[in-house]
């Protein structure tokens, strides 16, 4: 067994594409979920790699969950001597306080986060766990773990970013449980709900330019691009992914990687 799937969620952009770059090594199979699919990525697979972009919409994800168990159903156990599920894609609604997001489409936006950001982890998660549960067991003994991309800002309140906060703390927290849960199985899967930092990317665009009136904290945002403060794609992914690697993944359900 010498291959190791990796499911990754929001491949097509910011972090999430650079990770998948990052994946796609000889040994490797990589199924991408996103909206998109990233046609750079399709060119960029290395000879012994394996790469499935699936267009899916995560405000959806009963039906994107569907199609993962229905897939790894399809997958023989001893193809792999590992198997892991990233949950990264992650949606900013509007950038208000709560009260002032009340028409339709503000409604509709809040409600599009909170399933892209928990909903659809969840969702993914208990598939990839149910499917894959039989792997983990001898004669195969597939090592498997989930990790979850969370923030900073499911463990501190930050005004004007209910959705988002919430999203990020309620994943913080299904996690922890989860932990308990695998923790009393025979072949348990390994959990962690990781903050990355804080990267340059579109998230990031959209809190500088928010409406001051609306969120107290754009400067603080503004502030650290200009201070350089801001860690790139491609260097945030390689912590998140290094942190995966480590022989003590999983003993803290949630952790930071400036923790290291």
């Amino acid at each position: 067994m010498t291959q190791h799937l990796y499911i990754l969620t929001g491949g097509s952009r910011g972090m999430g594409l650079a990770m998948a770059h990052q994946l796609l090594k000889p040994g490797n199979t990589l199924i991408s979920l996103a909206r998109s699919t990233s046609a750079p990525l399709s060119t960029a697979v290395p000879q012994g790699a394996t790469l499935e972009q699936w267009s899916v919409d995560l405000a959806q994800p009963a039906q994107a969950a569907q199609r993962l168990r229905e897939w790894l159903a399809t997958q023989p156990a001893s193809r792999y001597a590992s198997a892991t599920l990233i949950n990264n894609a992650g949606v900013i609604p509007r950038i208000a306080p709560l009260s002032a997001c009340t028409s339709p489409q503000d409604m509709a936006d809040l409600a599009n986060a909170l399933r892209v950001g928990l909903e659809a982890p969840m969702l993914l998660t208990a598939a990839f766990l149910g499917a894959t549960e039989g792997w983990a067991a001898p004669p195969h003994s597939v090592v498997r773990k989930v990790l979850n991309i969370s923030s900073g800002l499911g463990r501190r309140a930050m005004a004007s970013q209910s959705g988002y906060c919430a999203a990020k703390a309620g994943m913080d927290h299904f996690t922890r449980c989860l932990a308990l849960d695998e923790a009393a199985k025979p072949h348990g899967a390994k959990v962690c709900s990781l903050a990355p930092g804080v990267i340059d990317t579109d998230m990031q665009i959209q809190l500088r330019g928010a409406n001051p009136a609306d969120f107290p904290d754009v400067q603080n945002f503004a502030a650290l691009k200009t201070g350089g403060m801001l860690t790139s794609p491609d260097a945030a992914a390689a912590r998140v992914l290094a942190w995966l690697q480590r022989t003590d993944f999983g003993a803290n359900p949630v952790a930071d990687v400036r923790e290291a």
